[in-house]
């Protein structure tokens, strides 16, 4: 008699487990996936940062030239 009764609670619970959890699932089934988004940089910005860097480096190697050059007049 036990064993029913044990077996009837656990069947209870999974049962109510199942009704809590089933419309869950089976919403997250029926969405469809969204499209990937479109890229957010079509490499441009990439572009103008590498000249940036570019622009900077002959910047400070003018800076760095320019002054043995002006000691040797």
């Amino acid at each position: 008699m036990a064993f029913l009764r044990a077996a009837s609670e656990i069947l209870a619970i999974y049962t109510m487990v199942y009704a809590i959890f089933s419309p869950a699932v089976l919403e997250a089934q029926s969405l469809s996936l969204a499209p990937a988004p479109a890229p957010s940089s079509d490499g441009t910005s990439i572009d103008q940062g590498i000249a940036y860097v570019l622009m900077l480096v002959a910047l400070v190697l003018t800076y760095l030239i320019h002054p043995f050059d002006a000691s040797s007049l």
